[in-house]
């Protein structure tokens, strides 16, 4: 039974598109404010930065529609997921491919303010974040799709600020993408045991019981990224001492999901809002 009134019409696609879960937005949010205050040495133009906060909502919302109505047969098989609103049939496919359209036109037209290198790349960005959610089916790398998805925001940034994308926007990109495959892989850890009996794929598969050791190696990856950038950028010292808090939530992830305890997975997988934060602040500091 469909509710019928238009604030629960309006309620349910707000539960679709996860406004009701902002650790999304704030995981996707930490990255983009590096590269806009990286490339705007530390003033990013106040347009392009709120066209870039607002686009990171609507491109997040979007993301969740069209990954529910992507995994609409797989959700009401997922513990976590059955009570999303088209697993629970409170919102049909139809309507969220309708709310997905809305977000990406409106994040679209955000985009047209923007220089036309911006708005060319905003077409990569686009099939990156649409054609994600399908990757599970066909490779056990889905999580680093994500991150390349994700961390597109970063050369658009670059693009955005100075109408080119240096060598320091290239290595802040492979930083962020790499980051987005280890907290979704610790996320795809709660998940697991419904992943092997519906045949979704993910790194948390992949990895195996070597999962702590590769996602370990690749935080040891990511900071001496961003070191890199720090050293190429000239950056002082506020922005290494962001870097060393945001080793130690590292470090605190490991511990989280030391026993492959789901709920401490997640746990884990949320504790990176604060490894996003950590870094920001650094740079914040660094540039003032």
């Amino acid at each position: 039974m469909f509710p019928n009134t238009l604030n629960d019409r309006l309620h349910q696609y707000w539960l679709l598109a996860r406004f009701d879960k902002p650790i999304g937005i704030l995981i996707l949010l930490w990255p983009t404010l590096w590269a806009l205050w990286i490339s705007g040495n530390g003033k990013p133009d106040l347009l392009v930065l709120t066209v870039f906060v607002l686009g990171v909502v609507l491109m997040r919302a979007a993301g969740c529609v069209i990954n529910d109505y992507a995994d609409k047969d797989f959700d009401p098989h997922v513990d976590r997921c059955k009570l999303r609103p088209i697993a629970a049939g409170k919102v049909t496919p139809k309507e969220a491919l309708i709310v997905f359209a809305v977000l990406c036109l409106t994040a679209f037209g955000l985009v047209l303010l923007m220089n036309l290198y911006t708005i060319a790349l905003s077409f990569i960005g686009a099939f990156l974040a649409a054609s994600y959610p399908f990757m599970k089916r066909f490779t056990h790398l889905p999580q680093a799709y994500l991150g390349a998805a994700f961390g597109f925001a970063i050369p658009m940034a670059f693009a955005a600020q100075t109408n080119e994308i240096p060598t320091v926007g290239w290595m802040l990109y492979l930083a962020v993408l790499l980051w987005a495959l280890v907290y979704d892989t610790m996320y795809a850890m709660v998940d697991i045991d419904d992943d092997l009996k519906i045949g979704v794929k993910s790194t948390a598969i992949l990895f195996g019981k070597r999962v702590r050791e590769i996602t370990a190696t690749l935080q040891l990856i990511i900071m001496m990224l961003l070191v890199a950038v720090g050293l190429m950028q000239h950056l002082n010292w506020p922005y290494y001492l962001g870097l060393l808090v945001a080793g130690g939530f590292s470090l605190y992830q490991q511990k989280l999901i030391f026993h492959f305890h789901k709920p401490d997975c997640f746990k884990a997988f949320l504790n990176n809002n604060w490894f996003g934060l950590a870094v920001f602040i650094g740079l914040l500091v660094a540039y003032v």
